[in-house]
C-alpha cells in the first residue's frame, strides 16, 4: 500500500473519541499542578459535558485523579504504565512494589522520598512517599525533571551506555543554579565518578535550598530500573546528612533485592 494511501486510511479509521481523550492527557502532561475542568474547556474548545464525560470515564480507570480543589492530575494507573515503557520491568508493577519500602524510608528519615525513571522525555517522578518532619519537602509522583540536574537524574544517565548517554549530552544543558553542570565533557566525567561510587548528590543544582542523595535500584539481572532519592534542605548537618546517604543506599539495596528481571520467552 502507498505511504499516502496508508495515511489515508489511518485517518479514515481514527476514533474521534480517544483523540479527545489523548488532548485531556497531553493537556494534564503538561501542567504537574492539574487542571480543572473549566482550564480544560478552555484549552480544547470541547464541550463542557465531554471533558467531564472523558475525565469521569478516566478516573474509573486510575488514568487521572481529581484533588481537593477540583483540579484533574495524571492517574497511577499512567504511571504504572509509564514504568513499564521506561524499565522494561513487564512483569511488575515497579510502584506498587516500591511504594512499602518507600513508605517505611519516609518514615525511619522523616523525609520525602521518590522513585525515577528515565524515558525518551527526561525524568519521570514514578512513586513518591511524604516525609512527617518539619521541613520535609514535598515530593509527588508524575513530576517531570530534566535529566542532566539532579542526584537522581545524574544516577539514571551514569548507567547509560554511551550510545544511550549521547543524545542527553548533545542537548542544550540548561543552568538552574551556578551548582549545575552545563558542560558536556565535567558532566560525563561527573557520571563516571557517580558510576564508581554507586551513589549520587545534589548539592543545589536545580534549586539552591535543596540537596539530595539518591541510589540505584536493580532488578535481578543486574541493570539499573529506577533512582531512588531523597530531598532535604541545605543546611542540614553533616551527621544528619550521613544519615540519609546510609538510609537511601540501604532501601535502594531492599528494593532490588525483590525486582526481578523480564521473564524469558
Amino acid at each position: 500500500m502507498a505511504d499516502g494511501n496508508y495515511g489515508d486510511a489511518a485517518v479514515k479509521h481514527r476514533i474521534p473519541v480517544i483523540d479527545r481523550m489523548m488532548d485531556v492527557l497531553s493537556q494534564l502532561e503538561r501542567r504537574e499542578s492539574g487542571l480543572t475542568i473549566r482550564d480544560l474547556v478552555t484549552q480544547l474548545h470541547l464541550p463542557r459535558t465531554t471533558i467531564y464525560r472523558i475525565l469521569n470515564t478516566l478516573q474509573m480507570h486510575d488514568m487521572v485523579h481529581r484533588d481537593d480543589g477540583g483540579a484533574y492530575q495524571l492517574g497511577r494507573r499512567l504511571l504504572g504504565l509509564a514504568a513499564h515503557v521506561a524499565t522494561g520491568a513487564s512483569e511488575i508493577d515497579l510502584a506498587a512494589v516500591a511504594q512499602p519500602v518507600l513508605d517505611k524510608l519516609a518514615g525511619d528519615l522523616g523525609e520525602g522520598v521518590k522513585l525515577s525513571v528515565l524515558d525518551k522525555n527526561g525524568v519521570l517522578v514514578l512513586a513518591a512517599a511524604q516525609g512527617r518532619r518539619e521541613y520535609a519537602l514535598t515530593v509527588a509522583p508524575g513530576q517531570r525533571q530534566h535529566a542532566h540536574a539532579g542526584a537522581g537524574s545524574r544516577l539514571l544517565l551514569s548507567y547509560l551506555s554511551e550510545a544511550e548517554l549521547e543524545p542527553w549530552l548533545s542537548k542544550p544543558l540548561v543552568a538552574f543554579t551556578s551548582k549545575t553542570l552545563t558542560d558536556p565533557r565535567r558532566l560525563r566525567a561527573e557520571l563516571m565518578r557517580v558510576r564508581r561510587l554507586g551513589w549520587s548528590q545534589d548539592k543545589g543544582e536545580t534549586a539552591p535550598s535543596i540537596h539530595a542523595f539518591a541510589a540505584p535500584v536493580f532488578d535481578t539481572r543486574n541493570k539499573m530500573v529506577a533512582a531512588l532519592s531523597v530531598p532535604f534542605l541545605a543546611g542540614t548537618e553533616p551527621g544528619r546528612m550521613e544519615e540519609i546517604r546510609l538510609h537511601t543506599i540501604a532501601a535502594a539495596k531492599q528494593l532490588s533485592a525483590v525486582i526481578p528481571g523480564p521473564v524469558a520467552r
